[in-house]
């Protein structure tokens, strides 16, 4: 029976796809009194520039693109898809004698060499030379080596009891835990401050970001009339960006995969978007090897858009975002990487600094999922991960078409976990 069910569960995640880059998921937020002493404030305090954006979605997403290349030309170019990645970097996924001695004839110099042996993955960084174009690099270096796994260093940006064989149950044991790769994560937070756990990346230091924090309360956060959807349970957070214009690279993220699974967080929340990269697949695979749950939001660029990854490989639990009507959100991809719908708008989620915001976006739908699996899944299982995926199929409202369809995959979960910021402000003033 454990066999069936884990078979099924990758068959139903399983879905080859392109994918392109996209941008920052935490637009279109309104303004939302800040927390004063504890208490909240009447007078609106002003949110950053980003958070208070009306652009759409899908502008949004070109406009920070280009903003991005045109402002950090220094550290960051574009591929030939215009896909932003690390200026003059290429990576060798894995490569042996022969990949590396083609490379250092093209004049590739070797820039960092790492192993991770917690997914059975190296990976080597070459630097493109002076004169030599990135994608001509990589173009005459896959010439030279045709088996060779070589890419360019693509930069991810911010996008929200177990059957058992025998027919008995089993109750879930251990401390609740749940992994967060995004940005820096504001601990201070009112909504955090009681979150233990640990964090990595930024060589140690702590750097808060508006997008972490809004998408770690919603996985543990507590404050008086806020609750995420695993309150209390230990958090560990990886800072991909540590504030840099070149953060959020397949590298750091595959660095933040091996992280989790030295730590063995079972389940790993990812509101991150962008394109299909060599590297990172190799890491979210091993990652579901072992038994872990990648949840991650499908992405904002609308129901005609390719698929973004991670959300789009297999093993990986793609979400997608409903508002308060059940109606999915228009700028929501759709296809068969689905695999639920959760509260995606009008979301009160705690701001770095202090206070709350108000956001959209499936990149605060994917968090809500994460939290209900890490109650289920307390350490990486294949078969408990399987089964903590049926669990919660079954406490899901079918919406759209009958059955698993692609705009709200297997149905809607977590609808009772939004925090609606009017409510919230109506408990704090109490």
């Amino acid at each position: 029976m454990k066999s069936v069910i884990a078979l099924s569960f990758l068959a139903t995640l399983s879905v080859a796809a392109q994918g392109q880059l996209r941008l920052p998921q935490l637009p279109s937020v309104q303004r939302l009194p800040g927390v004063v002493g504890g208490v909240v404030d009447r007078v609106a305090q002003p949110l950053p520039e980003l958070l208070l954006s009306t652009t759409p979605l899908l502008d949004l997403r070109t406009t920070v693109a280009r903003d991005l290349l045109r402002r950090h030309a220094d550290v960051v170019e574009a591929d030939p898809r215009g896909e932003p990645i690390r200026r003059r970097e290429l990576v060798l996924v894995s490569p042996g004698d022969n990949a590396l001695a083609a490379a250092a004839a093209l004049g590739l110099t070797v820039l960092r060499d790492k192993a991770w042996p917690e997914l059975d993955l190296r990976h080597v960084v070459l630097r493109v030379p002076p004169g030599l174009a990135t994608a001509d690099a990589l173009a005459q270096l896959r010439a030279a080596q045709p088996d060779l796994q070589a890419d360019y260093n693509h930069l991810y940006v911010r996008s929200g009891d177990v059957a058992s064989g025998g027919g008995t149950s089993a109750r879930p044991t251990g401390p609740v835990r749940v992994g967060l790769i995004d940005g820096g994560v504001d601990r201070r937070h009112a909504a955090l401050r009681r979150a233990d756990g640990a964090s990595w990346g930024c060589g140690g230091q702590p750097v808060p970001s508006e997008h972490g924090t809004a998408v770690a309360s919603l996985l543990v956060g507590r404050d008086r009339g806020f609750a995420g959807a695993a309150s209390g349970a230990e958090l560990f957070a990886a800072d991909v960006y540590c504030d840099q214009p070149d953060g959020g690279s397949a590298e750091a993220v595959v660095g933040a995969l091996a992280w989790m699974a030295r730590e063995r967080v079972a389940v790993v929340n990812v509101s991150l978007v962008g394109p299909q990269n060599l590297l990172l697949q190799r890491g979210v695979a091993a990652l579901v090897q072992r038994g872990h749950l990648l949840v991650a939001a499908v992405g904002n660029d609308g129901p005609a858009a390719p698929p973004l990854f991670p959300a789009a490989y297999a093993g990986v639990v793609g979400v997608t975002g409903v508002n308060m009507s059940r109606r999915v959100l228009p700028e929501a991809a759709q296809g068969p990487q689905v695999m639920w719908a959760a509260p995606g708008a009008d979301m009160a989620v705690a701001r770095s600094g202090g206070g709350y915001g108000v956001a959209r976006g499936t990149s605060f739908a994917a968090p809500l999922v994460a939290g209900l699996l890490a109650a289920q899944l307390r350490a990486p299982d294949v078969t408990g991960a399987a089964a903590a995926v049926e669990t919660l199929a079954a406490q899901a409202v079918d919406l759209g078409a009958p059955g698993s369809d692609p705009v709200f995959g297997r149905g809607l979960v977590a609808d009772d976990l939004r925090v609606v910021p009017e409510r919230l402000q109506q408990r704090q003033e109490r």
